[in-house]
């Protein structure tokens, strides 16, 4: 029986046969975790997302029930951080509860909406063909596309799903709204007529890259702070974006930064809405990226406050109750270190935001903070803390920065985020200068 496994072989290209049985075959790649900029061979991921599961449940609440997609196309929008003229997409199915089947992908520009630009359509293949299955627990990656993204602007990807296919894992939180189709294959039209659903999740694309040998990558990592959550929906006003738009602006046009926050999540602890732990999916999802040359990283505020979130019956999202300590998450970040430095990638670490915490769970985020200020582990620190503090009350947000719940930024807090990073040293980290 030929079987492909995840573990050993971390990028897979499937090739397909045109028939019902879709036979496969894969080919080993270079391991993503070991691939700093210099050995991408001239590719680097220009836009990116993390995938997570969804809870397994015969009637989930609302805000895990998912649109039906067999025999329909969803149409994701999406925004590449650096420019190229070859691209390719990587399709994920490693949280998939069986094989994924999407029977045609199309790459278009966007024209607002579910609108895609006429003669702008590029058909994506997968070993030459347009059929891919991805088995469960495995990424793949297209073969080169012809198609000119430029930073900034938004792309349409859409997806044709195989007649039995649902949807078992996607990004939750994605701050923008994409689009599934009535029945049929509506990957070519450039009209929205067919695009009745919309729906605020994304779903199977876990990166775009572009051929561009000059440019690296930064992956942001953490939970919904970098994730945006409470940033105004399809704005692009999360932190991640406003630090892209200031290091083109600055003259660094050739680094791409990439969003790989997961709201709910925690350095140390799974859970079955939030994801897997940081800790667990680091290599694939910060260190896994084409051209990926420094990373920041910002979590560690759920681990502390989700011991004091009360038990749940049935969908508990906060379990493990685990009670976090500073040395806990601090031990949690030097093994990070260690292991995006084994990549030959270098490492910001972000100091953890205000939260209007009760004292206990305040002692601890201050400890952590002064740990990463004091340690020097870090290759870098970017004061997140010191941004967005209320200098009379510094556990709190500055009222003008606060989103209304005392933990998430506004877009004024996101865009200060972003404002207090040191451009010059994470552009040259990402270039290993």
């Amino acid at each position: 029986m030929f079987t492909c496994s995840p573990r050993n072989w971390p990028r897979l290209v499937l090739r397909t046969a045109a028939s019902a049985s879709l036979a496969l075959a894969c080919v080993a790649g270079q391991a993503a975790a070991a691939a700093p900029a210099s050995a991408s061979n001239g590719w680097v991921t220009a836009w990116a997302t993390a995938m997570q599961s969804i809870p397994d449940l015969s009637n989930p609440p609302p805000l895990y029930r998912t649109p039906e997609v067999s025999g329909r196309t969803v149409r994701q929008i999406v925004y590449p951080t650096v420019s190229g003229r070859t691209v390719r997409i990587r399709v994920s199915n490693v949280y998939g509860r069986g094989p994924l089947l999407l029977t045609s992908v199309v790459l278009a520009q966007s024209a607002g909406g579910a609108a895609t630009r006429a003669g702008t359509l590029a058909r994506v293949t997968f070993g030459g063909r347009a059929p891919v299955m991805v088995p469960s627990g495995a990424e793949v990656t297209s073969d080169p596309i012809q198609a000119t993204l430029t930073a900034g602007e938004p792309y349409a990807i859409s997806m044709t799903a195989g007649a039995q296919q649902t949807m078992t894992a996607w990004h939750r939180v994605a701050n923008q709204v994409n689009y599934v189709s009535t029945p049929g294959d509506h990957s070519a039209d450039v009209a929205p007529t067919a695009y009745s659903r919309k729906f605020t999740e994304s779903a199977w694309v876990s990166g775009l890259d572009v051929r561009e040998p000059d440019a690296v990558a930064v992956a942001a990592i953490g939970d919904s702070i970098t994730d945006g959550l409470r940033s105004s929906l399809n704005r692009n006003r999360r932190w991640p974006d406003a630090l892209a738009h200031r290091l083109a602006d600055a003259g660094h046009p050739r680094v791409a930064v990439l969003n790989l926050g997961v709201s709910g999540n925690r350095l140390l602890n799974d859970s079955a809405c939030y994801g897997e732990a940081l800790e667990r999916r680091f290599d694939r999802d910060a260190l896994g990226h084409a051209g990926v040359g420094a990373v920041v990283l910002l979590i560690g505020i759920n681990d502390i406050n989700f011991a004091a979130m009360p038990p749940r019956e049935g969908l508990d999202c906060d379990f493990p109750h685990a009670t976090i300590s500073a040395h806990d998450l601090t031990e949690g970040y030097r093994r990070l270190i260690e292991r995006a430095h084994r990549a030959g990638v270098r490492i910001f670490g972000a100091t953890l935001t205000p939260a209007s915490l009760p004292p206990a769970r305040e002692a601890v985020r201050v400890a952590v903070n002064d740990w990463i200020h004091s340690s020097h582990a870090f290759d870098g620190v970017i004061d997140f803390d010191a941004a967005l503090r209320d200098p009379a009350h510094p556990d709190r947000l500055l009222r003008r920065f606060d989103s209304g719940d005392h933990i998430h930024p506004s877009d004024e807090g996101y865009a200060a985020m972003a404002a207090a990073a040191p451009l010059d040293a994470i552009a040259k980290a990402a270039h290993h200068q």
